[in-house]
């Protein structure tokens, strides 16, 4: 199967994902959190630099649970409802 490539929005929810989790991890070490979530600190550099915009689920539950951020705010981050869309 042939994996269309991202859209801007999905590349930019990427982005969004990627400043909210580095925002997340603050101080802590990139290393440790990657450690704690498990994965590696190259794919948590990757997805918090917004260069790898859709990582796998399993990837967002394990660092939502490391960093203590609730799946649904990451979902939202990733693909804001209508009312917190802005204006086109």
């Amino acid at each position: 199967m042939v994996r269309l490539p991202l859209t801007p929005a999905q590349l930019e929810a990427g982005r969004r994902l990627g400043a909210a989790l580095r925002a997340a991890r603050g101080d802590r070490d990139l290393v440790d959190v990657a450690a704690s979530a498990g994965i590696s600190p190259e794919t948590l550099r990757k997805i918090e630099s917004g260069r790898l915009p859709t990582p796998a689920f399993g990837t967002v539950v394990a660092l939502s649970r490391t960093l203590d951020i609730p799946l649904e705010e990451l979902a939202d981050i990733w693909q804001p409802s209508v009312a917190h869309r802005p204006a086109s």
